[in-house]
């Protein structure tokens, strides 16, 4: 006979339990707490410093605003007026709007879940030093009149000219390319997290909505994100080495950034609105008191949103004079996402109809939101016409419209989000009056600044002066609009203040206080440092309402990992689509190797905007010795024994490698990332090659055919021979797999210099022309990959070496072999393209 669950020896196992896993989840004090990685300290971190940053673009705006109150106005320089709206627009979009999204979802994403962790807490770390690091950089340029003025979109040739631009374009260039990484990092975790940190039982059609939008938008990350960063390059080597990829003197083209640009840019902003449709989509069914409408067809329209986003870039290019049936396409296409986005809003308003609604300030903000997007949305439609948008292109019509969906489509759910979550992350809640009364001061406050905005541009207004003349119809519109930004100001410092102050003698929130159905209300209050207190069996999308006993099963630790019987940190890794148990990996504690990995590689950057070229390149290694040092201490580590108990009578291996492990999922979802940049480069050497009538130029020294066939043997002999190591380290022979890789080493070194003698040996000088210049990035892109292959190489040996990577413990060698095959797939690629090519063009 079963023992009672409430008897005394029962309640002791339990109290020892959780003080188990409360010392093994318990974040460092004093200076130590900078060193803490799980998630939910660096989700407060992410958070706290993305808001940071929106008061500081906040700031700027309302200066800007200051400076356009009335005509003639002499308030800011031209110079320094051009600095404020490039840093806001550029704090605003890659400091607040996609860093928040992940902040958050670092935050939240463990507790939808019942996961101890994500995968990856060092990952999550460097990602936030990275974000600070590149944040402080560019934003603090202004305090030195050393900021950007070219606009948050950098177009050329203005900005390219250095004598120009100033030293303003290299902070925001490199600056920014370092913030990428991190929202990369940020967006490799999430995936992993979403794809193998579910709990068990929980089925890819059981996942939360938050979890679903989660994916999506991490794969928006990593398909957006990195052409830009490809631009970013371009851009970077023509300010500081004079190749000519924008100079339409030397072959180049200024439109290939607007592209590169603009391929990022109009994803983005679905990368920021679906995250915010996400909150609202886990608000709206707790204060319905049922479950959300129509789950299958918000999860396909969430998947169309982001799937259409990638054609929509051109709406932005509407009058740089390309083909009709271009303008045709992309105007459908403008058009078209319209529909998913549709499905997603009228899912909200029918679970609000079919529920019993109680009001909140969540939900009030969600009401907010709603309204002012969909207005948005419909100026949206408009714009995306081609002949109004001649009309009103470059004009203040348009800034209406940007910020009516980017206010109402991101930062009102946002703020819908931390009224809700709040307890959660902090154990208290924020103040109802508060909430109402910023609430309607902002909303009162935006509406009144951005409506009168589409008449201001309609009137002719164009975007982006610093001044103007009286007497053309735009002075009170523009006084209105000033004033009316205070009051948004004030209306966002209200809830700031809310969020931010003391709460020390505030009581801790009832649990669950909003009665919600999904796991993250499971959490106590105050909340405690892990993640979960077990990881439960789901049976069904709203655990809490349908799952009998649910939260007193949890809390006696009924169900899979109650304690932590070694201490230490560990998480259940399931299947992506069924969510079987396949591991239980052992997840890394604190450490600073993440903050002094960031802070080296983040000095390779601000010294090479000084054109400090051998101190950026000492900090960039010093930065891979730590990534390597982290690596080597906290990943792929042999544990004590092979499998452990997990709970419920199941046991769980504790090391995977191959396709089962995180490590090779990680790897894989970063290479895709590294590829689409890739493909970025490989697209500019096809737009020239199709905008030019001749490319190569007549005349023009190409690349020695014989060095290139050389490279392509050499590159190809690394990767067979990487993968025979594989085999051979599977046999056993670890003398083998060293020799296999040391061999592949020297012919991936050979293989990296025949491909960069191939121009050399016929005198390609990559400042005469595009068509040498392109040609360089992409050899000088497939070299470097080459050497980050051969350190892997490298490590790996070292690894196997001291007996950290054998037959059964093979994660490493085969995360290597993996790389290894998008290594061929670039060599391959560049090899082809510069090789064959130029006579495909004759």
């Amino acid at each position: 006979m079963n023992r009672p669950l409430d008897d005394a020896e029962d309640r002791e196992r339990r109290n020892q339990q959780e003080e188990r896993l409360r010392k093994v989840w318990a974040a460092p004090r004093g200076w130590r707490y900078w060193s803490a990685v799980n998630n939910s300290e660096v989700g407060l971190w992410y958070t706290g410093a993305s808001l940071a940053f929106m008061l500081f673009a906040g700031v700027l705006a309302l200066l800007v605003r200051a400076q356009l109150a009335v005509p003639d106005n002499d308030f800011l320089s031209a110079d320094t007026y051009n600095q404020a709206y490039t840093l806001h627009g550029t704090a605003m979009m890659f400091l607040f709007a996609v860093p928040i999204f992940e902040a958050v979802a670092i935050l939240l994403l463990p507790q939808m879940m019942s996961s101890r962790d994500l995968p990856f807490p060092r990952l999550s770390a460097f990602g936030f030093w990275c974000f600070i690091i590149g944040g402080v950089f560019v934003c603090g340029s202004i305090f030195f009149d050393a900021a950007p003025t070219g606009g948050w979109f950098m177009y050329p040739p203005l900005t390219t000219d250095t004598d120009q631009s100033g030293i303003g374009a290299d902070i925001w260039l490199l600056g920014l390319s370092f913030i990428e990484i991190a929202s990369i990092a940020a967006a490799v975790e999430l995936i992993v997290g979403v794809l193998k940190c579910r709990p068990p039982g929980m089925r890819i059609n059981l996942m939360p909505l938050y979890a679903w939008y989660v994916l999506v938008v991490g794969a928006m990350i990593l398909f957006a994100f990195p052409p830009l960063i490809a631009g970013d390059l371009l851009f970077e080597l023509e300010r500081a080495f004079d190749w000519p990829f924008f100079d339409p003197s030397r072959g180049g083209d200024p439109i290939l950034w607007q592209h590169l640009f603009w391929i990022f840019g109009h994803p983005e902003v679905y990368i920021v609105f679906l995250p915010s449709i996400a909150l609202a989509a886990m608000i709206v069914p707790t204060f319905a008191q049922r479950p959300i409408y129509g789950y299958s067809w918000i999860v396909l329209a969430a998947v169309g949103t982001g799937f259409i986003s990638f054609g929509l870039w051109v709406h932005h290019m509407y009058t740089t004079g390309l083909p009709a049936i271009s303008l045709g396409f992309f105007s459908a296409a403008s058009e078209a996402v319209v529909i998913p986005t549709g499905v997603q809003l009228f899912a909200l308003i029918a679970t609000l109809l079919l529920g019993q609604v109680s009001l909140s300030v969540p939900l009030l903000y969600v009401a907010g939101a709603l309204a002012i997007f969909i207005f948005g949305g419909l100026t949206g439609v408009m714009v995306a016409i081609v002949p109004f948008d001649w009309q009103a292109h470059d004009s203040y019509f348009v800034v209406a419209h940007l910020h009516y969906t980017l206010i109402g489509g991101m930062f009102f759910p946002l703020l819908a989000g931390v009224y809700y979550f709040y307890p959660i992350a902090t154990g208290k809640s924020l103040s109802y009056r508060l909430g109402v009364v910023g609430f309607w001061t902002m909303f009162a406050g935006f509406n009144a600044t951005f409506l009168p905005m589409h008449l201001t541009g309609l009137l002719g207004m164009p975007r982006r002066v610093f001044t103007y003349p009286a007497d053309l119809g735009w002075d009170w519109l523009n006084l209105f609009s000033s004033v009316s930004a205070a009051v948004f100001a004030v209306g966002v410092l209200i809830v700031m203040w809310d969020i931010f102050r003391p709460k020390g003698h505030q009581p801790y929130s009832e649990r669950n206080p909003w009665n919600a159905g999904t796991l993250e209300w499971v959490a106590r209050m105050p909340p405690e440092s892990w993640g979960a207190r077990c990881v439960p069996l789901i049976e069904s999308r709203y655990p809490l309402w349908e799952q009998p006993d649910f939260v007193r099963k949890v809390d006696e630790g009924r169900f899979y990992l109650p304690d932590a019987e070694e201490e230490k940190r560990e998480t259940l890794i399931t299947t992506t689509l069924a969510a079987e148990v396949v591991q239980c990996l052992r997840i890394p504690g604190p450490s600073f190797l993440p903050m002094l990995a960031a802070i080296g590689i983040g000095g390779s950057f601000i010294l090479a905007t000084f054109h400090w070229w051998i101190a950026a390149a000492l900090s960039g290694a010093a930065g891979v010795a730590f990534i390597l040092r982290w690596l080597w201490t906290g990943t792929a580590m042999i544990p004590e024994k092979p499998e452990k108990d997990i709970g419920l009578g199941a046991t769980a291996p504790l090391y995977q490698s191959g396709s089962n492990s995180v490590g090779w999922w990680a790897m894989f979802i970063t290479m895709l990332a590294d590829l689409t940049a890739f493909s970025g480069l490989v697209f500019g050497y096809f737009y020239f090659w199709t905008v030019h009538g001749a490319f190569p130029p007549v005349g023009s020294a190409e690349p020695d055919r014989f060095w290139l066939v050389a490279a392509a043997v050499g590159y190809a002999a690394a990767w067979a021979l990487t993968l025979l190591s594989v085999r051979a380290n599977a046999n056993g022979s670890a003398y083998a797999a060293c020799a296999s890789l040391v061999a592949g080493i020297a012919l991936a070194l050979g293989g990296t210099a025949a491909l960069v003698f191939a121009p050399s040996a016929t005198g390609m000088d990559p400042t005469v022309h595009a068509y040498p210049a392109i040609v360089w990035v992409l050899i000088l892109w497939t070299g470097i990959h080459a050497a980050a292959g051969v350190l892997m190489q490298a490590y790996v040996i070292a690894r196997t070496a001291v007996g950290l990577c054998t037959a059964i413990y093979d994660a490493d060698v085969r995360n290597v072999a993996l790389y290894w095959h998008f290594m061929a797939l670039t060599a391959a690629v560049t090899i082809a393209v510069i090789g064959l090519f130029p006579e495909v063009s004759r």
